[in-house]
């Protein structure tokens, strides 16, 4: 089944532009001239995306609408807008990404094709296979393991029958064995819902990511629903540190995106992943690095030193997008002021306007060796 998009726009050269670009990916099209229809059908349909021209004037409740949905609080919002209106203001509204007027095929094209990477991760997301198999946890402060079995699995957690008593928010360690597998899956959990049976869901913190490909490629397996996901992204790494790093692309994704990326460089390579804290609608984002034990943080080391010792060396950098609007946030350390100047930059100026936030970028790079904060251009 196509993937759904809602469009509310009145202008009937942008919606011809929209469907033409939109049929091309695979993405059927429910068009509404007002914001009361749209209303209507956000409250009865499920869509991936939400397309709404910012110059109508109820489009900031169509927006609130979706939000609101049970079945529509994780659709794709996309805002069309004529360049004069704030940014904040659009991404307070809930939008994840921003077509700026005039709008052509191309520029269309490139923004959909990363909005269709987070639809299909969010569709994938809510796919629940039904299984039973055995889960060990551990819990800090409790001696010994406890057992429990499965009745689905998905992308990113596990629901439990027969679970010992546990409360919501509580962390433990998880590990079982993939059916018809050798793959032992090891991950921190937390759990996220329990109810009055005693059956609880576990929410996967901080899966690795080459667990999460096996994960993923056995879901796939069991379920036709599952369409294949979409090729990484390619970007321009211009900046990078051990907790995070700043890309350039046409397309950057939301703040608050999951991303695996995927960094090589003179035959190094790895694997990382992250979440987006900074973004610039058609110019970048700035990820910061969400793993961060010590056999991860050596890897990235070896990457910048990889960097910083072939200078005429252009690293190479794909993003895979894993979930929209993280429903909770990677319990990461926060760098004290100076330990980590491109990733204080993140976490501490993410208001900053792109110029004033290039501006600082400037300084680090003048003030710091290419390994400790920038790469030359």
């Amino acid at each position: 089944m196509n993937l759904q998009a809602l469009v509310l726009c009145p202008d009937t050269k942008i919606v011809r532009i929209l469907r033409r670009v939109l049929n091309e990916l695979e993405i059927d099209v429910q068009h509404c001239a007002d914001a009361d229809g749209a209303i209507r059908k956000l409250t009865r349909h499920r869509f991936e995306a939400v397309i709404v021209d910012c110059t109508e004037p109820l489009a900031s409740q169509v927006l609130h609408s979706a939000r609101s949905a049970p079945c529509n609080k994780r659709a794709v919002a996309v805002a069309i807008v004529d360049g004069e209106k704030t940014l904040g203001s659009i991404f307070e509204l809930g939008a994840h990404f921003v077509l700026y007027k005039p709008i052509s095929v191309e520029r269309a094209k490139s923004s959909f094709r990363a909005a269709r990477a987070l639809m299909k991760a969010e569709r994938r997301r809510n796919v629940r296979i039904p299984v039973e198999i055995k889960v060990t946890l551990t819990r800090d402060g409790v001696r010994g393991e406890q057992t429990a079995f499965t009745f689905d699995i998905g992308e990113g957690g596990i629901a439990l029958v027969q679970a010992p008593r546990l409360k919501s928010g509580q962390r433990m360690h998880v590990r079982f064995t993939l059916p018809g597998t050798e793959h032992i899956l090891k991950t921190a959990g937390e759990v996220a819902w329990e109810n009055a049976e005693h059956q609880i869901g576990i929410r996967f913190v901080d899966l690795a990511p080459d667990a999460q490909s096996q994960l993923n490629a056995w879901l796939r397996s069991h379920s036709p629903e599952i369409e294949q996901d979409d090729p990484p992204v390619p970007c321009k790494l211009t900046d990078l540190s051990l907790g995070g790093c700043y890309l350039e692309l046409p397309s950057p994704f939301p703040v608050q995106t999951t991303l695996t990326l995927s960094m090589s460089a003179a035959e190094v390579e790895v694997r990382a992943q992250g979440i987006v804290r900074v973004m610039h609608p058609e110019i970048g984002m700035g990820v910061e690095f969400t793993q961060r034990t010590e056999p991860q943080k050596a890897q990235v080391e070896k990457f910048i030193q990889t960097l910083a010792g072939n200078t005429g060396v252009t690293p190479n950098l794909m993003v895979h997008p894993e979930s929209l609007d993280a429903i909770q946030e990677p319990r990461t350390t926060r760098p004290l002021p100076g330990e980590d100047p491109l990733l204080d930059l993140f976490l501490r100026n993410s208001d900053l306007t792109h110029h004033a936030f290039q501006l600082e970028l400037g300084k680090q790079r003048g003030s710091h060796s290419p390994h400790e904060a920038g790469l030359s251009r």
